[in-house]
């Protein structure tokens, strides 16, 4: 902020970061982006990102870039992106292994999320693994991204989109179905469908869950009907008793207040054994999009 001469108090960072629903989850989101304006604010926030994950013993992350966001407001993702490789590279010799996922917004329609697909082409990078959407889900038929998805598809990149966070079960299967995604992000709505529960069981496909996420944009709340739910009351411990890959994620940590760690102690709040915890990060590798992505040996 202080570069751009903004001036903002520490009251409305508060009152912004107080959200209590996921379109207030949505406003903060493009309220804090709004000061990432050129490459140098991309690669600071990077590399702070990068010290606090070093902090809790990461070696491997997958970061969502909000690309769609970038092209909206007439950035160049490639210099953008450029500078968040130089300033993760000094952390890969630390042993931080970074990879990206393009990240589309939902709400901003097929003809942007495909912009952000050939923005990954742009780029020729190794590094970036996947393609993802993310945003309002209730927004947008599924079916209208299914060529988004073939080109992603074509350049050799990882599918992904989240669905079932505060949309039904119903998103779930559209995004298998239709798009013919890797994994889920979130998926927290398919403990409403035994059905799809036994689908995504057998065919051992995994779920991104994020529960402080879901806990602070209502998503839980509206999962249930109720307001006053508790993080004990998160479906992750009967979706992975089901048999279903579950991989825990931070989506916004900063906005969210919350780190792996937490995610962790959460998991472990919602009566989750030690033995499962540790299955859910060996999980963590074994759903890695990059294949050389393996679990520490010491």
């Amino acid at each position: 902020m202080t570069r751009h001469g903004v001036k903002t108090s520490e009251q409305e960072v508060l009152e912004r970061y107080a959200f209590r629903d996921f379109p207030g989850f949505l406003e903060t989101f493009k309220w804090v982006t709004s000061f990432l304006r050129e490459p140098q604010d991309y690669a600071s926030v990077a590399t702070d990102l990068a010290e606090r994950l070093l902090e809790q013993n990461v070696v491997y992350v997958e970061a969502t870039l909000s690309v769609g966001v970038m092209l909206l407001r007439k950035q160049q993702a490639e210099a953008n992106f450029e500078a968040l490789l130089r300033s993760t590279e000094p952390f890969e010799r630390r042993g931080l292994r970074f990879r990206w996922v393009f990240d589309a917004v939902r709400q901003f329609g097929a003809e942007a999320a495909m912009e952000v697909v050939e923005a990954a082409k742009s780029c020729q990078s190794k590094r970036i693994v996947a393609f993802g959407i993310g945003g309002d889900e209730l927004q947008v038929p599924t079916v209208a991204f299914q060529g988004v998805y073939e080109r992603a598809t074509e350049l050799g990149l990882h599918r992904l989109i989240h669905a079932g966070e505060i949309g039904g079960p119903e998103k779930i299967r559209e995004a298998v179905e239709l798009l013919e995604v890797e994994r889920i992000g979130h998926g927290i709505a398919a403990i409403k469908d035994p059905v799809l529960m036994d689908l995504l069981a057998e065919r051992k496909f995994p779920l991104e869950i994020c529960p402080q996420s879901n806990l602070r944009t209502g998503a839980l709340a509206r999962l249930f009907g109720r307001d006053g739910v508790r993080i004990e009351d998160h479906p992750l411990p009967g979706l992975l008793r089901h048999g279903i890959p579950v991989v825990l994620s931070t989506d916004d940590p900063a906005l969210f207040h919350t780190t792996l760690r937490d995610e962790y102690d959460a998991a472990k709040q919602m009566g989750l054994q030690e033995s499962e915890l540790e299955q859910i990060c060996e999980m963590g590798f074994q759903y890695a999009f990059d294949p050389p992505a393996k679990r520490p040996t010491t």
